[in-house]
This record gives C-alpha cells, sequence and structure tokens, in this order.
C-alpha cells in the first residue's frame, strides 16, 4: 500500500522563512495570545499583531462593528496598547510561545512611523514590520499616505531608513491603479507587499435616519471583498517582483489556494477569525489535505501556475 507523502507547506516572504503559507491578518486576531485556548499559536505561518501606535490609543467610540449579509463593516479606530507596552510584555510571550510575528504599525505622521519602527527594531525575535499605509496624514489634511504613488513612496522610504527588520508595506484597495502603488512600495525599499486592507463603505438605520458606525463611515471586509482582493493581487503580482501576500474574504482552503495560484506568497486570514477562532489552522490543514489528493508534493510547485485562456 502506497503511503502519501506529507507535503512541503513552507513558505517565504523575502528573507521570511513561514512554515505555511497561512497568518492571521492585523486587527482580526488582537496581539495572538488571544487565540492559545484554541490552539497552538506556532502552527501558524505568523501572527500579525494587531497596529502599534507610539502611544496607547482608546480608538473609536462606540458603535464600531456592523455585520453585513456578506461581512462586516469595522470603524474600531486603530485601538491598541502602544508599542512600549507590546515590547515589554507581548513580545516575550509570542516568542515563548514559539510563534513567528509580525508587528503591524501605523502614525499619523511619518515621524510617529519611523519612531514605533525603530523602537520594534530592537526586539530580536521580531520576524519582520508591516506598515500600515492606509493611516491619514494629519500634515496633509487627513489624505491617506497609500492613496498615491508619491505619498507611499516618501512614506516607505523613511520607514526603510528607520529600520533593519523586513518591511512589508499594506496597501489601501481605495485607489485607481493598485499595480503602480505597489511598484512605488517595491522601489522605495519595500520588501513585500500585503493587500487588501478594507474597502471603504457604510451604513444606515432606516428607522433612526442616523449612521450605524460612530465615525459614518468604516472598512468593509468579510466574503464580499474576496473577489476584489483577489484581483488586485493578481494585478500586484504582476506589477513587481517583491513577494505579495493575499488578504480579503479568505474563509476557507479552497479561498487561500485561489490567491496561490494567482501569484500570492502567502495569505493572512481575516474576519474568519470572529466566526471561527480556529479558522486559521483549517484552512492549513485543508491545503494540506488539498495537495495530498493532487498528488502535489511542495507549495511551489502550486503558486502562481493560473491557467490563463
Amino acid at each position: 500500500m502506497t503511503q502519501s507523502v506529507t507535503p512541503d507547506l513552507s513558505a517565504r516572504v523575502g528573507s521570511v522563512l513561514l512554515k505555511n503559507p497561512v497568518m492571521s491578518a492585523s486587527g482580526t486576531f488582537g496581539y495572538g495570545l488571544e487565540f492559545t485556548s484554541f490552539y497552538d499559536i506556532s502552527r501558524l505561518g505568523a501572527v500579525i499583531v494587531k497596529g502599534l501606535s507610539p502611544l496607547p490609543t482608546p480608538g473609536n467610540a462606540p458603535g464600531r462593528i456592523v455585520e453585513t449579509p456578506a461581512g462586516m463593516l469595522n470603524a474600531i479606530g486603530l485601538q491598541n496598547i502602544g508599542v512600549e507596552r507590546f515590547v515589554n510584555e507581548v513580545a516575550p510571550r509570542l516568542a515563548d510561545a514559539g510563534a513567528v510575528f509580525v508587528a503591524n504599525i501605523y502614525g499619523r505622521t511619518i515621524e510617529e512611523y519611523e519612531a514605533v519602527a525603530r523602537r520594534l527594531s530592537e526586539v530580536p525575535a521580531l520576524a519582520a514590520i508591516e506598515l500600515n499605509a492606509s493611516c491619514p496624514n494629519v500634515k496633509e489634511g487627513g489624505i491617506a499616505f497609500g492613496s498615491n504613488p508619491e505619498g507611499l513612496s516618501g512614506l516607505t522610504r523613511r520607514v526603510r531608513a528607520a529600520t533593519g527588520k523586513p518591511l512589508w508595506v499594506k496597501l489601501s484597495p481605495n485607489v485607481s491603479d493598485i499595480g503602480a502603488i505597489a511598484r512605488a512600495a517595491e522601489e522605495a525599499g519595500a520588501d513585500a507587499v500585503t493587500l487588501i486592507n478594507t474597502l471603504v463603505g457604510m451604513a444606515v438605520d432606516p428607522r433612526t435616519r442616523r449612521p450605524k458606525l460612530s465615525n459614518v463611515t468604516g472598512g468593509l471586509s468579510g466574503p464580499a471583498v474576496k473577489p476584489v482582493a483577489l484581483r488586485m493581487v493578481w494585478e500586484a503580482c504582476k506589477a513587481v517582483k517583491i513577494p505579495v501576500v493575499g488578504i480579503g474574504g479568505i474563509q476557507s482552503a479552497e479561498d487561500a489556494l485561489e490567491f496561490l495560484l494567482v501569484g500570492a506568497a502567502a495569505v493572512q486570514v481575516g474576519t474568519a477569525n470572529f466566526r471561527n477562532p480556529n479558522a486559521c489552522v483549517e484552512i492549513i490543514d485543508g491545503i494540506r489535505d488539498f495537495f495530498v489528493r493532487e498528488k502535489i508534493s511542495r507549495l511551489d510547485d502550486y503558486r502562481g501556475k493560473l491557467r490563463l485562456p
């Protein structure tokens, strides 16, 4: 009787080696430690923690989350414990848990981004920094850093100079040409791009005649955004030579496989974690089972092998 060989699911995002291509997405997995009662978080390719700012941030007032027919809107406001508490209290526990972990960062100014990146550079166990480029630049009237190639390039160059850690740049989908945005990040020194962040949306209550979110608008995530995310990841993979990490509406192994097939080096799972805290490990197992059934021995034998008409 022939025994099936366990496929090699290892993936690489630049210099960061992952045991498998499945990571948690920032903002949907807390700081990773919250999920240790469900499974061993070292099973994940990597844990991407909540966005970190120089100082603790309370976030927006309620309501901050609205369910939609195929996902959710959120306007949490990047609530977080601040970089110092993360470095002193959380990072050592993630390292002790054996997790590969990546810190997502944000700021209201380029100087704030630089400050957080420098502080995180002092954490030996930190695998990479993910730069959230969708934040409004308060010095430029609230225009998001990542809304145009020039703004993204300037931010990326400054953060690149502030850290020796691998730098992943998380891109906004609220742009007209994702390929140009991805190239701007690459040319400014990014080691990888991750996309997509949430799509801007809103919800209103017909009875009260008020917005359901205190911030009026919020970020749409979940299954509704997957076709948009998949198209943008495909376009980014064609536009740049650096690795592309796919995010957006991934709920199952089949969803993840679609992103890998169009060229993503790895994927991040976000909103699915709210519905099913075991989503990430179930997707890892599902990818492995698919490869066994299809007799695929390595992830690299499948990734980027989309057959076009």
